[in-house]
């Protein structure tokens, strides 16, 4: 008895047009298309995962300085002064206390002077 496989590939065509949904129009409609652009979206949402994070600490960094150099110091010599004071707080942590804590933020650039 031979098999037909017309369930199965519709399934997948249904699973690639929910994943293109919101695309341009030949990606959404033709299935082809709609395949090398799923996988192409994934490609870029992996290498993007990994951007993010380079991104983000760049925004920290910036930040820091920023508040850093309000309080007479640069970033290097702050960073270098935490880890002689033994200050384990992270620049996600810092950059948030540059901006929305100040008076925190001046405490912990006199405690790494």
């Amino acid at each position: 008895m031979r098999v037909k496989r017309g369930v199965a590939t519709h399934k997948s065509h249904v699973k690639i047009r929910k994943a293109t949904k919101g695309m341009s129009h030949p990606n959404r409609v033709s299935y082809r298309r709609g395949k090398q652009a799923v996988t192409k979206s994934l490609q870029y949402a992996t290498r993007d995962r990994r951007n993010r994070k380079r991104t983000f600490r760049q925004l920290w960094n910036a930040r820091i300085n920023a508040g850093a150099r309000l309080h007479g110091t640069t970033y290097s010599k702050l960073i270098a002064g935490l880890k002689k004071a033994n200050v384990t707080l992270d620049r996600k942590v810092l950059s948030e206390l540059a901006v929305n804590e100040p008076k925190a933020f001046e405490a912990v650039v006199k405690s790494a002077k």
